[in-house]
């Protein structure tokens, strides 16, 4: 069970969750604000991005604008390269940058890398590209969160993968599908990069296309073949519509692909309760009358319904292409979770058409336990981090370096 401090510091934050919806669910939302929306919550605490490589962990981060016509944001994390002097095909000169240890932001591309084209590109360390999708019930959280930045550097450093995470647009301002739509719009957009750094030739530093055009973390060391989506509570509900986008029609996407998603405890419910839901529905943080309200900022009054497609995966007539279309799959579920039924129903039904879709268990926990801020430092946190990260190398791997699990 958990400890007395988290069942106390439990009671506060669902006092605090339900009075802040609803808050928003009354307050009154700007016709012109709603329409580009808002990623960030005024009230929330956030972490500062920062291109030079950390000395705590390795990894450099910066914020980018994807979309001028909406809130649409993205932190990109990078794990520390290889040192400067493998890189390089000569030793340093006076006119080159600083190594990325040495604290300057680090803007992707080695100028001097290499004299031929084939040492150019072996001088360029390929990386796999996660993408993830934060929770807070659509109506709260950031892709800069405190917190969320902490997990994806933890991701990032464990999976030695460039993270992408998704800053999507909050509900109520923007209700069901602008999240949703965020998702799919980030997918393109790393895709549109991969397709511009291959047509640029990128070579020694120089874009042909302009510094503004091409995202050069993405451009230097992103490999878009080795994509893997990853959602927490109601990101796994975006990070499944996602894939479920992809399976249908790949070819939106290239050179784009998802080789596997992670749903950690996805934010999925239903209009018939499940065992879990009767036997847990006043459980820690997030109860089920309030995850409620949350859904009724994210649907309309018109579409509001338990089993929209939105809200549970297994609902009859839900669309899209058949299971056995989806890429391997993760779930992470935690014990005194209410929602915990329904994700592992989901999951073995993954498995009956044969796609690989394990079910990671973790004993006294609780929903959001590896991705809040006050449970991030515990071992059931740092070792969930791990075990995905193991399960992960088995598809993002290159060939001859693949972990089992």
């Amino acid at each position: 069970m958990p400890s007395v401090g988290v069942k106390i510091y439990s009671v506060f934050f669902k006092l605090f969750l339900r009075h802040r919806l609803q808050s928003l669910a009354n307050a009154d939302s700007d016709a012109a604000a709603a329409a580009f929306g808002v990623s960030c919550r005024a009230d929330e605490a956030t972490a500062p991005a920062n291109p030079a490589f950390s000395a705590a962990d390795g990894v450099a981060s910066k914020d980018l604008h994807i979309d001028p016509n909406s809130a649409l944001s993205v932190r990109i994390f990078l794990p520390t390269p290889p040192p400067q002097h493998v890189h390089l095909a000569h030793p340093r000169r006076a006119s080159d940058p600083a190594p990325a240890s040495a604290g300057a932001p680090y803007r992707g591309y080695l100028p001097h890398a290499a004299s031929s084209p084939r040492a150019a590109a072996s001088a360029r360390r390929r990386l796999p590209i996660v993408v993830q999708f934060h929770g807070g019930g659509f109506v709260t959280g950031s892709s800069s969160g405190a917190a969320n930045d902490a997990f994806c550097r933890r991701v990032a450093k464990l999976c030695d993968a460039i993270v992408v995470a998704v800053g999507y647009r909050l509900a109520p301002e923007s209700r069901y599908p602008a999240a949703f739509d965020d998702g799919v719009r980030v997918l393109k957009w790393i895709a549109k990069q991969a397709n511009l750094a291959m047509m640029s030739k990128v070579g020694g530093g120089v874009d042909t296309f302009g510094a503004s055009t091409v995202e050069p973390w993405i451009a230097a060391h992103g490999d878009p073949a080795r994509c893997v989506l990853l959602g927490a509570s109601c990101g796994a509900n975006i990070a499944d519509y996602v894939t479920r986008k992809v399976a249908e029609d790949g070819k939106l996407f290239d050179p784009v692909k998802v080789v596997a998603q992670v749903l950690m405890y996805p934010f999925f419910i239903g209009s018939v309760p499940t065992h879990s839901e009767l036997r847990l529905a006043n459980s820690y943080f997030y109860d089920k009358s309030t995850c409620i309200l949350a859904w009724r900022l994210f649907l309309s009054e018109k579409e509001f319904n338990l089993d929209h497609p939105a809200a549970n995966p297994l609902a009859p007539g839900r669309g899209g292409p058949p299971l056995k279309c989806m890429p391997p799959t993760l779930t992470v579920i935690a014990e005194h979770d209410w929602m915990r039924d329904r994700a592992i129903a989901y999951s073995e039904e993954l498995r009956k058409v044969n796609v690989d879709s394990p079910v990671l268990d973790y004993k006294d926990t609780v929903h959001e336990f590896a991705t809040m801020d006050v449970f991030l430092k515990t071992p059931q946190a740092q070792a969930c981090a791990e075990d995905i990260a193991i399960w992960m190398k088995k598809y993002i791997s290159l060939r001859g370096h693949e972990f089992s699990y």
